[in-house]
């Protein structure tokens, strides 16, 4: 295949054997391509080709097609395998993955395609399934070498050749006791730097970084984030080695993680993507929204009952949105600080009390610039001094306290142990409009005479 090829043309290409039954001219094309492109290839083909594009592959590249596609193509893929194909391929999958996709299977399937495979493989899975989701045990791997701390360096080496195949990473050789204890690590440059006669127990780290199968996969992915490792050992209560977890499975977590975040933000709460059908879709985002309906109802009372003050000064509705909209939008920029250092870090009380500050300095900054920027254009407008002071200082006030919302807010729920990313920006926003109007009207309120 030439290097020049484009996607489009290598995928013209693809269709060409697969019309023609040209086998070796396809396995020709696969061969050079990446699992990724490979997977991209056979979402990209039509439906018509795509069971003898799956006919063509063999074993492997089937296995490595499986585990770059999403649960839904996953169980398409499955449907049209057939089940002799179906459990050869599950038996290579890396364990993590299969419990994943097993996960989404009704019972009976699941014992269906565990029966068919290999009892040692079948274990495994049912093993890795029998922990909570999101959790270190669901997402771990099993394929991973690990040595006796009485091991000479030639023996470490002798037997990592014979492994290498088996484990996804060999960046690190885990070291245990006869109890098969996790008690020390050594990374794949100290093993090849040591003298061969030399023992394992006298290279290795004792201090281990590791993960209880329980540990959330949020913890998880600080920790490898946290060491910039590419694996983490996982251990039982006893502190017996039991899996790894590699830096690959935490992307997948962060960007999942990221993604629920998103999701919460937004007030949906659930996942809703392109393939989600209408009902479905609005299912998840009403009852969010109808709370929103009926808290911003207070906003329309609050307007109502400065019916008075409206009438009487016209330009005061000029300028409501405006501060409504920019109180709304800083609560809504403190939101996103605050969730993304509880997701990155464990806050302390000392770092809580010094971002809480932080944020009200930068309120009180972006109040003065803007508040003094809205009462010249208001004051240069209507020719009245007092308007613009209101308008100012209504503005300079509540961008203070939409700050201090957005920040406080978030915190609170992360210390009563609820998701802060549910304190979505509709619901920051919405009570930084009542604040904001509760502020602005009193202030117009209480210059009223001078206002007229």
């Amino acid at each position: 295949m030439s290097l020049a090829m484009t996607e489009n043309e290598i995928l013209l290409a693809l269709i060409q054997s697969l019309k023609e039954g040209k086998k070796t001219k396809f396995q020709e094309i696969i061969d050079e391509l990446q699992p990724y492109d490979m997977a991209q290839q056979y979402l990209n083909i039509p439906n018509k080709h795509r069971n003898k594009f799956l006919l063509y592959l063999s074993i492997e590249q089937l296995t490595d097609l499986m585990q770059q596609l999403v649960k839904d193509d996953q169980l398409e893929v499955l449907q049209k395998l057939g089940i002799e194909k179906t459990t050869k391929v599950l038996d290579l999958m890396e364990n993590d993955d299969l419990a994943s996709l097993l996960s989404e299977l009704e019972p009976e399937k699941i014992e269906e395609l565990l029966s068919e495979m290999k009892k040692e493989e079948s274990e495994i899975v049912q093993n890795l399934m029998n922990y909570p989701p999101e959790t270190a045990g669901r997402i771990m791997n099993n394929r991973y070498v690990w040595i006796p701390k009485h091991f000479t360096i030639r023996e470490a080496v002798d037997k990592l050749k014979h492994f290498a195949e088996l484990a996804e990473y060999l960046n690190y050789l885990y070291v245990i006791d006869e109890q098969k204890k996790l008690v020390g690590v050594v990374s794949y440059r100290d093993l090849l730097l040591a003298d061969l006669q030399d023992k394992i127990e006298e290279i290795m780290y004792s201090r281990v970084v590791m993960a209880d199968v329980y540990t959330d996969q949020e913890e998880v992915a600080k920790l490898i984030t946290r060491y910039d490792f590419v694996s983490l050992p996982v251990v039982e209560e006893d502190n017996r080695l039991v899996g790894v977890i590699t830096v690959d499975d935490i992307i997948d977590v962060v960007i999942q993680e990221a993604n629920e975040d998103i999701e919460k933000l937004s007030a949906s709460g659930k996942a809703i993507d392109f393939n989600t059908k209408p009902l479905v879709a609005a299912y998840r985002r009403l009852p969010w929204l109808i709370l929103l309906l009926f808290i911003g109802l207070i906003s329309g009372g609050i307007i109502s009952s400065f019916e008075e003050t409206l009438e009487a000064v016209v330009a005061l509705a000029f300028f409501m949105p405006l501060i409504a909209g920019m109180t709304g939008n800083t609560g809504t920029q403190s939101l996103a600080v605050v969730v993304r250092g509880l997701v990155s870090e464990d806050l302390n009380i000392k770092q809580v009390v010094k971002l809480v500050f932080r944020e009200l300095w930068v309120g009180i900054i972006i109040g003065i610039t803007c508040g003094i920027l809205i009462s010249i254009i208001a004051f240069v407008w209507r020719g009245n001094f007092t308007l613009g002071l209101v308008v100012g200082s209504s503005l300079l006030i509540t961008l203070i306290i939409g700050t201090l919302a957005g920040t406080i807010i978030p915190l609170i729920l992360y210390k009563l142990k609820v998701d802060p990313a549910v304190a979505s920006g509709p619901l920051i926003t919405t009570i930084n409009d009542i604040l904001s109007l509760l502020i602005y009207f009193g202030i117009a309120t209480a210059f009223i005479v001078r206002l007229m």
